[in-house]
């Protein structure tokens, strides 16, 4: 059992909480350790066709209960309509009962004509593993080849099997028929475009074009991965203030696990190259910041920055005091062709805020270089996050 970053939270509130995220992250197995009163497993074919016809038993099982606790619902996006029977069960205000659901897809949810029950429920993510997690070193070629779903890193030699069955069948056959299309082999292009494009700049034109599927087909696919979670979507970076400098308005999208997105490539058999490093270490280190800043609810803004004559900065961070822009590089070297994004955006946001320029590295100790530029150890970098420390 890993302790999630999420966890001690989960086990302090008091609240009824929705627990989202992809499958095998870890939802299940982190809600069984809160020591629900009642469970019901949707995944289950018996549980979700008993509640599929007729959602009311929920109330009526619940009345049945000697005392009131914490009800477990697991893979509720199966049976959305069992939302609506919680969001009624809770305006009773029975006073000791809470519901702790969790889910794979927003998607469905929303499809099943229900609203995430807001102001009823806190709503959390669970992405997969934060290295800061682990108990054990990290293992960072394992981590950049198979990704961090917990069951995958985690695993044994048969990991790598596992994988390539997560992609095949729940990426290729369940997100499909999700997206309720027969356009199988589109679908397909479009996926593996997707893994070859993660941690790019968005074009739609481009993917269209690649993959021979009409552009709104695409953004329709692109929606899709990301209501399912599988997808991130990290926006341009918006100076607060008037500008002459033209900042490029595309938007970055990233598959949520780098091991998935391997897979996805049939690279996830063998140890990642160094050709490939700079690559797939950049977009682990970006899921590794977005996991941290939701799994701690920093409400920070991320974006990412470029201009249209080329500068960027791999990960923008805006706090309320300060922007952290950090600079993602697989190598112990680091040159001023590297600080040009850097410099860039400290020019561009001026006096409005103080910009912490960081480059996150595979070195040893920390080095200042000119203008005020540290480059830091990638998983100090993490923990200064963590840690408000910077």
């Amino acid at each position: 059992m890993v302790e999630r970053l999420i966890a001690e939270r989960l086990h302090r509130s008091r609240k009824s909480l929705l627990l989202l995220g992809p499958r095998q992250v870890g939802k299940s197995t982190l809600c069984r350790t809160l020591k629900p009163v009642c469970t019901i497993n949707l995944a289950d074919e018996r549980e979700f066709l008993r509640f599929s016809k007729d959602p009311q038993q929920l109330e009526q099982e619940l009345a049945a209960l000697r005392k009131p606790g914490l009800i477990f619902i697991d893979e509720v996006q199966r049976v959305p309509a069992l939302l609506n029977t919680v969001q009624m069960i809770l305006d009773k205000g029975e006073k000791g009962l809470r519901f702790l659901l969790t889910g794979s897809s927003a998607r469905k949810l929303r499809r099943g004509g229900v609203n995430l029950l807001p102001g009823r429920v806190i709503l959390e993510y669970l992405d997969p593993l934060s290295c800061l997690e682990l108990e054990e070193p990290l293992d960072l070629r394992r981590a950049l080849q198979v990704g961090m779903l917990p069951g995958i890193y985690l695993g044994d030699e048969e990991s790598v099997d596992v994988l390539e069955t997560y992609v095949e069948v729940y990426l290729r056959e369940e997100i499909r028929a999700e997206a309720l299309t027969k356009n199988v082999g589109g679908y397909a292009r479009f996926l593996d475009v997707t893994a070859v494009l993660s941690g790019s700049w968005l074009n739609y034109s481009k993917i269209s074009s690649d993959t021979e599927i009409p552009k709104e087909t695409v953004r329709r696919f692109v929606a899709l991965l990301e209501d399912t979670l599988l997808l991130f979507r990290i926006p341009p970076f918006h100076p607060k203030r008037k500008i002459s400098r033209r900042i490029s308005q595309r938007e970055k999208i990233l598959l949520f696990d780098v091991g998935v997105r391997n897979s996805l490539l049939d690279l996830h058999r063998r140890p990642i190259t160094q050709d490939q490093m700079g690559t797939v270490f950049e977009q682990w280190f970006s899921l590794q910041v977005i996991g941290l800043v939701r799994a701690l609810k920093k409400g920070w803004n991320l974006s990412s920055y470029r201009t249209e004559s080329g500068a960027e900065v791999d990960l923008v961070l805006e706090r309320d005091s300060d922007i952290v822009a950090i600079e993602i590089k697989a190598s112990r070297n680091v040159g001023p062709a590297d600080l040009r994004g850097l410099q860039s955006l400290e020019q561009t946001v001026g006096r409005y805020k103080p910009v912490r320029k960081r480059v996150a590295a595979l070195v040893d100790r920390r080095r200042r270089l000119e203008n005020r530029v540290e480059v830091v150890p990638y998983l100090d970098l993490l923990k200064d996050l963590r840690d408000d420390r910077m």
